[in-house]
């Protein structure tokens, strides 16, 4: 499982939350556009942090992070299964409020007190790599994609829609 996003417009969220089958055809497009050019973060139209998802939950909880960024704040209505289940959103204004609080929590601040063992205990996916003891490497460079590319969506207006996929 793979956390992805996609940043859209506010009309393009109207039409999403309308029009879901639409909202996929739209991100897979974009998704293709960007598999060769591989944009950086703040211009990347989409993003995913692979399997560390989980862990950046966790950790944004622990940190009692005023938007649900790993898995979004609502569903899109009448969405099917875009992988593992349907795509949530946020809306332009909830993307404002994380892009605030992002530039408040550096990576470092984020795992700081946290090591792989208490992944493993709180059974964060994919567990086998915490009961492994990894490191929070891993976890804190999705992090820092994730950062600017949700900063560069506040800055521009936009919503964001998230899935596992």
């Amino acid at each position: 499982m793979i956390g992805e996003y996609a940043r859209v417009t506010p009309a393009e969220l109207d039409r999403a939350l309308g029009d879901p089958e639409w909202a996929l055809t739209l991100v897979d497009a974009r998704r293709e556009a960007e598999a060769d050019e591989c944009p950086p973060p703040a211009l990347a139209r989409c993003l995913d942090v692979d399997k560390a998802w989980d862990a950046l939950g966790f950790l944004l909880r622990r940190a009692a992070f005023p938007v649900d960024i790993v898995h979004g704040e609502e569903p899109v209505p009448g969405a099917d299964d875009w992988g593992y289940g349907p795509p949530r959103h946020l809306t332009p204004e909830q993307v404002q409020k994380a892009a605030a609080a992002l530039a408040e929590i550096s990576a470092d601040d984020l795992t700081a007190g946290v090591g792989p063992a208490d992944l493993a205990a709180a059974e964060v996916y994919p567990s086998i790599v915490w009961e492994r003891g990894e490191p929070l490497d891993y976890v804190r460079d999705y992090y820092e994609l994730l950062r600017p590319f949700l900063c560069a969506a506040a800055e521009q207006g936009d919503g964001v829609l998230m899935w596992l996929g």
